[in-house]
């Protein structure tokens, strides 16, 4: 799901609109946020997804829902049809959860951009919660939420991602019970945008997500991306969303974007002397995925593994462009960014490579 390129330069978020119901009632008021819902042959997630934002205790004048429908072939637009309030930003092929997202942050109209995914259901007072958590301070840009599995409420998925100092994205948490061990509202490397907020002004400063990494990773860049910029994230403990977890994703396609995609998040993102100072980190790091690869190359997540480290390894200058322009707005110092970045060695249980 290779979408093409995106600049990480600054954008106007109106530019390059993409088709858009924008017929809205006569006198509407400028909504504060607006939650972008991203969906490829979905239908039967979308009713728990748009029921539980129904409902949420932010008042609805404030907020505005956009379905992103990336080229579906199912029952998506009958489903929609239910939901009036909904607006629908209808594209004719699947361009990937980047592109996706992005034609939806274009349409938007709010100046805080929430992302949720379709196989979601949401705690009422979700929205209000994440909101309040990213208005803490001028300097927060992204609020991640608490995500709980679908099927398995009292089990974490994630709460907030992190990248540790080999270059390996994980999320905070995953598959352990949740017995509030992860509740404390604190600064986190970034959010998992299955479920995530974002300010408007960030966007504009550091760019949309990449649509060449397609549907893997791009949310981690972002932050990244975000983060040498000089804006925070903070984890939201209150504000819960329970997910399916790769619904309309995973299998080989997954491995193979994974292993490229996380070449490109070093090759745009990781400071050179960072790099250099962690290189062994990664470079053992590479290697033990490769050995994992190899030992498996039977099975097709194993070869699309492969695929993925040698294609990523191949086209890495691709991305030469975009990191002179990171590298050249960063303003965090190498010493607070490595303090995000705990060591590969030392991540521990409860975390996993990060998707959504």
């Amino acid at each position: 799901m290779d979408c093409g390129a995106s600049s990480n330069a600054v954008v106007a978020l109106s530019t390059e609109a993409r088709p858009v119901d924008t017929d809205l009632p006569a006198g509407t008021a400028t909504p504060h946020v607006s939650v972008i819902v991203p969906t490829w042959n979905g239908a039967r997630f979308l009713p728990p997804c748009l029921d539980s934002l129904r409902v949420q205790t932010l008042p609805a004048p404030e907020r505005e829902t956009i379905v992103v429908d990336n080229g579906s072939q199912d029952d998506t637009a009958e489903v929609l049809r239910r939901y009036p309030e909904v607006r629908v930003v209808s594209l004719p092929t699947n361009l990937g959860f980047a592109g996706g997202v992005n034609a939806g942050i274009r349409a938007a109209r709010g100046e805080v951009i929430v992302l949720l995914n379709n196989d979601t259901e949401c705690h009422p007072r979700w929205l209000e919660m994440l909101l309040s958590t990213l208005e803490l301070a001028s300097d927060v840009g992204m609020a991640a939420s608490k995500l709980l599995l679908f099927d398995r409420r009292d089990t974490l998925h994630n709460t907030g991602d992190f990248v540790d100092r080999a270059g390996r994205p994980h999320n905070r948490g995953v598959w352990e019970p949740d017995d509030g061990q992860w509740d404390d509202q604190l600064d986190v490397f970034g959010p998992c945008a299955a479920a995530a907020a974002y300010r408007r002004g960030m966007l504009e400063e550091v760019g949309l997500f990449e649509e060449r990494f397609g549907s893997y990773l791009e949310d981690v860049d972002l932050a990244w991306r975000s983060r040498l910029a000089g804006w925070r994230c903070l984890f939201a403990p209150e504000a819960v969303v329970y997910h399916h977890v790769s619904a309309t994703g995973g299998g080989p396609v997954a491995s193979y974007h994974v292993a490229r995609n996380r070449t490109w998040l070093i090759a745009r993102n990781y400071p050179l002397p960072l790099l250099l100072r962690n290189f062994r980190l990664v470079a053992a790091d590479y290697g033990r995925e490769l050995g994992a690869a190899l030992r498996a190359w039977r099975g097709a997540a194993a070869r699309a593994t492969l695929r993925g480290l040698l294609v990523g390894l191949v086209t890495w200058p691709l991305m030469i462009p975009a990191r002179r322009r990171i590298q050249a707005s960063r303003v965090i110092s190498d010493e607070a960014l490595n303090a995000l970045m705990p060591p590969g060695s030392e991540v521990g249980p409860g975390t996993q490579l990060t998707s959504h």
